[in-house]
């Protein structure tokens, strides 16, 4: 590509390329305001710096989630269908069995699908209590019957004696999302726990040498320049796996009938996380089938190298099937 018919704002960025160190957050800003049609040329830039960069153990990262304890949740999340201050109408359950768990991570292992979470909702664990023990008897077991399979977790806010006991059992990566801006969590997202205590629970699992995948929620009312702020805040922490979900507004939550994003911004905002962390997985979650539909294979294109695949909680994913086909499809650009 002929850089003198690149935006300015982009030829700057292309040392990343050069060197393999992040922009500034000062670059990233001057990166949102590039105009919408000159998306592409950025999103070209963050794939070249991916396929640079980014660890090469597996071609696309992908995983699994099952929702393992459904809507009994007194956290009031806007976004999200499973809190008790919300009207979503969504299946409500305790905690599954071990079973129908290991049923769930043996149809993931059969489908090609390298890392397998169990979801749980509601504030966490800040002790070891009976439900959080069963917990880590899934995580024994799974290791026992399918040892090449790694298993996740994202349990809430974590005290510091589960957050060793989950590093003493094996997790792979535990997921705590910090969803936007810290400085803007308390408006947006939640105000009966703070984003205090989801970044304290990062770090505990950190100083248990457990992986952790963090990211973030956009479209629920922030600015791109808040998006990036929540960017930089995750480069901070220093995670491992930063996924990024597109607002799906579910009917009964303060966000139903949101307006999407133009594909445009988060495309931009894509490629801007690959800029800020090249050497990160960067996984599409949730909004990939429903929000970015005929565009998703352009976002595993704008530096993205990883994605959850099958079922999202209480919103539908793709068939994993599909999805491997469509992993597939997106190896040849590369």
């Amino acid at each position: 590509m002929d850089q003198k018919a690149l935006h300015p704002h982009i030829i700057a960025a292309y040392r990343v390329l050069e060197t393999g160190e992040p922009i500034s957050q000062a670059d990233a800003l001057r990166l949102a305001s590039v105009p919408g049609e000159l998306s592409l040329d950025l999103a070209s830039l963050a794939n070249k710096v991916k396929n640079r960069y980014a660890s090469k153990e597996e071609s696309l990262y992908s995983c699994s989630i099952m929702n393992a304890k459904s809507g009994v949740c007194g956290e009031n999340c806007k976004f999200c269908a499973q809190s008790r201050h919300n009207r979503a109408d969504i299946e409500v359950y305790d905690l599954v069995d071990e079973e129908s768990v290991l049923l769930e991570a043996h149809n993931c292992y059969s489908s090609g699908v390298s890392h397998f979470g169990i979801v749980t909702s509601g504030y966490g664990y800040k002790k070891i209590n009976g439900e959080f023990q069963r917990v880590l008897d899934m995580i024994d077991r799974l290791h026992a019957e399918l040892p090449s399979l790694n298993i996740c977790a994202s349990l809430g806010i974590l005290g510091e004696e589960p957050a060793a006991a989950l590093a003493a059992h094996g997790i792979s990566h535990y997921n705590i999302n910090i969803q936007v801006a810290p400085d803007r969590y308390h408006d947006l997202i939640a105000d009966t726990h703070s984003v205090e205590e989801r970044i304290e629970t990062i770090k505990r699992l950190r100083k248990n040498n457990i992986s952790v995948c963090c990211g973030g929620i956009m479209g629920v009312g922030e600015s791109m320049q808040e998006r990036i702020a929540m960017i930089f805040a995750l480069q901070e922490l220093d995670v491992s796996v930063i996924p990024l979900n597109v607002l799906v507004p579910i009917d009964g939550t303060p966000l139903e009938g949101k307006e999407p994003l133009s594909v445009a911004d988060i495309v931009k905002t894509f490629a801007i996380c690959r800029l800020a962390h090249p050497d990160k997985i960067i996984k599409f979650a949730a909004g990939r089938e429903t929000v970015m539909k005929d565009f998703q294979g352009l976002l595993m294109l704008s530096g993205a190298n990883g994605f959850l695949t099958g079922g999202y909680l209480t919103t539908r994913g793709r068939d994993t099937a599909e999805d491997q086909r469509f992993a597939g499809q997106i190896e040849s650009f590369n």
